[in-house]
C-alpha cells in the first residue's frame, strides 16, 4: 500500500505505518510490551518496571528495530542500514558495537526477560521471555 526508499527517518516510517493502519481500519500500535520493558512509539518513550529509560536517538532506533521483530536475527549490515540517516550521518561498524553495548546496559534492569544477544559471526537479536534459545 505504501513504499519508502532508504535511507529514511524513523519518524517518517512511523507516520507512514500509522497512515496505512488508518486506511486499513486498524489502530496504530500504542505500546509494545516485553515483560518489564514497555515501548510507547507514539511518545518515543521507553519504560522498564515503570521507570523511564532515556535513550539516544540511535539507541531508540535500534530498539524499535529489534522490538518490531523480536527473536529475529539481524546482521550487522542490516542494522547499519537501519541507522543510516537521511542527513547522511553514517554509522560505522565500530560505532554500531558501541550503540549495542550502551543499549544492553540500559536494558539490563529488564534482563533476563529482555536482552540483546549476540549470535557469534551472524549478528544480533532481541530475546524475550518467550524466546530463550541463545
Amino acid at each position: 500500500d505504501d513504499y519508502i526508499t532508504k535511507p529514511f527517518r524513523v519518524r517518517e516510517l512511523m507516520s507512514r505505518i500509522a497512515s496505512v493502519l488508518r486506511r486499513s481500519g486498524q489502530a496504530a500500535v500504542e505500546e509494545l510490551a516485553f515483560g518489564p520493558l514497555v515501548i510507547r512509539p507514539g511518545r518515543a518513550q521507553v519504560l522498564i518496571h515503570g521507570e523511564e529509560v532515556l535513550l539516544t536517538a540511535m539507541e531508540y532506533r535500534l530498539l524499535l528495530n529489534f522490538a518490531a521483530r523480536p527473536g529475529q536475527l539481524f546482521s550487522r549490515s542490516q542494522l547499519l542500514e537501519t541507522l543510516w540517516d537521511v542527513d547522511e550521518a553514517y554509522v560505522n561498524d565500530n560505532t554500531l558495537s558501541v550503540y549495542i553495548k550502551r543499549l544492553r546496559e540500559k536494558l539490563a534492569p529488564a534482563a533476563p526477560a529482555v536482552e540483546v544477544v549476540t549470535v557469534r559471526g551472524l549478528g544480533y537479536r532481541l530475546n524475550t521471555d518467550g524466546d530463550k534459545n541463545n
